[in-house]
């Protein structure tokens, strides 16, 4: 190998670029359409559900955080499964589903930004969909630390506009005088409700899993990525928690439930301004959305390819950029085919089970790995047996509720 050809991913990310991309690829759309769902199945207790489905998602953060400092490789949850029950056929269907449910999601949300660029834009929605596309695909093959820091100045603005409406609703002043409100007190059925708003509210924290997909980009994976995963659910939760319960102060719940845009509803009727400013945010939020799963599809394929599992020519790493770019190509070329040429309707509410699935299958695969190892390696970030065991009950019961329903 010479320094004109190298093999491997370059580890250039820190902490922040780690932080601002789990919250990029975590914080996406879906709180903007939740909010009305969760309204109307909770409606002051709304909140609680938000953070509750937190606690759920941190059983399973805390398992990729014990894999991802064991194997900090690209394409992970299939060297996880790989390294567990040691069949590589596993362990490539596992990375194939990744990517499945990644460009799915990428396809989707592209169709939506597509969408909310044509309001500022007029142009036939297919030619919007190839622009976002080739222009993001560009941005996506650059070095990781242009890249995600591209990434990450929208996941700020993205931020940003949520952090408007909890200002706004501050200087509304009723926000912790009512807070008592936000306690069910109706007995087994306003909890029952609560739990089932939960099951709801975890779709809108999928996403900070794929932080272990570029941990083998990261300075000094043992710490960073224990930390990130850890952070990016923290804020999230605390961020989702606030502008729900602002929601449903600043509209009563009813209302809210009916909205086709409830945060631009809420926004409107705090501040007076129109609702075209959050849906200026929401296309940098879907266009932000593009980036990190192209940026994601890229290293899983590189991954998989390092490991054996695809052909090799997907495994080059580019010697100016230091980042996989066919593969990333890859990715951007099935986004855009995805996009202009399979209605998304049904696949969409696939990608969230696809990935609940994952999740079961990552849980059970530590569960397996300390079942048979007698000492977890020097400098790995280790949790109880009882956190697997949490993430796969509470991953699969998900998964079977949301197929039943």
């Amino acid at each position: 190998m010479t320094s004109e050809s190298p093999r491997k991913l370059l580890r250039s990310l820190t902490l922040t670029h780690a932080v601002l991309y789990g919250l990029g690829v975590t914080i996406g759309a879906g709180v903007y359409v939740l909010v009305g769902a969760a309204a109307a199945r909770s409606g002051m207790h709304a909140p609680l559900a938000f953070l509750a489905a937190a606690v759920v998602m941190g059983m399973t953060a805390g398992t990729f955080a014990e894999l991802g400092t064991r194997l900090p490789v690209a394409a992970s949850e299939a060297a996880y499964v790989q390294s567990a029950f040691r069949w590589k056929w596993l362990g490539a269907a596992t990375g194939l589903l990744v990517v499945a449910a990644a460009t799915i999601s990428g396809a989707t949300i592209t169709v939506g930004s597509a969408g909310y660029i044509g309001v500022f834009l007029p142009l036939p929605g297919a030619w919007i969909i190839a622009g976002v596309v080739l222009a993001m695909g560009a941005i996506a093959c650059l070095s990781a630390v242009q890249s995600i820091s591209f990434a990450g100045v929208m996941t700020i603005v993205e931020i940003g506009g949520l952090l408007l409406i909890v200002a706004a609703g501050f200087v509304e002043g009723s926000l912790v005088s009512r807070l008592s409100e936000m306690w069910p007190t109706g007995g087994l059925s306003a909890w029952a409700g609560v739990a089932q708003t939960s099951l709801l509210a975890v779709f809108a924290f999928i996403g900070f899993e794929h932080l272990v997909n570029i941990s083998e980009e990261m300075k000094n994976p043992l710490r960073t990525l224990p930390l990130a995963l850890f952070i990016t659910l923290s804020v999230t939760a605390v961020l989702y928690a606030a502008v729900v319960w602002i929601a449903v102060i600043a509209v009563p719940p009813a209302e809210l439930a009916h909205s086709p845009a409830p945060l631009a509803l809420v926004f409107q009727r705090l501040t007076g301004l129109p609702p075209q400013i959050l849906g200026a945010i929401a296309v940098v939020a879907t266009v932000n959305g593009i980036i990190v799963h192209m940026i994601m599809i890229g290293r899983v394929l590189y991954g998989l390819a390092d490991q054996g599992n695809l052909p090799p020519i997907l495994g080059k790493v580019s010697p100016r950029s230091g980042t996989p770019v066919i593969a990333t190509l890859c990715g951007a070329a099935a986004i855009l085919i995805l996009a202009l040429g399979v209605p998304l309707t049904g696949l969409a509410e696939w990608t969230s089970r696809l990935t609940l699935g994952i999740f079961a299958l990552v849980n059970l695969a530590l569960l397996r790995i300390k079942m048979t190892e007698a000492k977890a390696p020097l400098g790995v970030f280790v949790v109880p047996a009882w956190v697997p065991v949490a993430g796969l009950l509470t991953s699969a019961s998900v998964l079977l509720i949301n197929l039943i329903g």
